[in-house]
């Protein structure tokens, strides 16, 4: 089932990180596309990782950022695909990872800085932003 409202969730430390991933989680519902908007040093790998962890990934999660894209398996079997595109510069690039394999495979998918992939994905998308108050603490909003 999906949200049609935008749930709200402050983080004031990463101790909440886990309790908010599995409301994160509840929320995403059915999507398996995930995209994280926040700017740099944020938080976005950080809550990736819960996320994966409250799926029950216990593999080492990081940013791909020069991968691309991390595998990171889940006990039944499945993936969970952490696409980092920071430094991609052109849609076609994403097209030659092979985006929309990944997209439509029906796995997780869990994106930092989406902007080139937008065009690409697919319409049930899950919208994650990450704003930083001066204090420290993170909004988290999932649309």
């Amino acid at each position: 089932m999906q949200t049609t409202e935008k749930m709200k969730i402050e983080v004031r430390s990463l101790e909440e990180l886990d309790s908010s991933a599995a409301e994160i989680i509840n929320a995403i519902g059915s999507r398996r596309v995930v995209a994280f908007y926040a700017p740099m040093g944020a938080g976005k790998t950080t809550l990736i990782s819960a996320l994966a962890k409250q799926l029950g990934s216990t593999s080492i999660t990081n940013s791909p950022t020069f991968a691309i894209v991390n595998d990171y398996e889940l006990p039944n079997g499945d993936s969970i695909y952490h696409f980092d595109l920071y430094r991609l510069k052109s849609t076609s690039e994403l097209i030659d990872v092979g985006c929309d394999d990944y997209f439509s495979s029906g796995c997780y998918c869990f994106v930092e800085w989406p902007e080139l992939a937008e065009p690409l994905m697919p319409n049930e998308v899950c919208n994650i932003t990450i704003k930083v108050a001066a204090d420290g603490t993170r909004e988290i909003e999932v649309d």
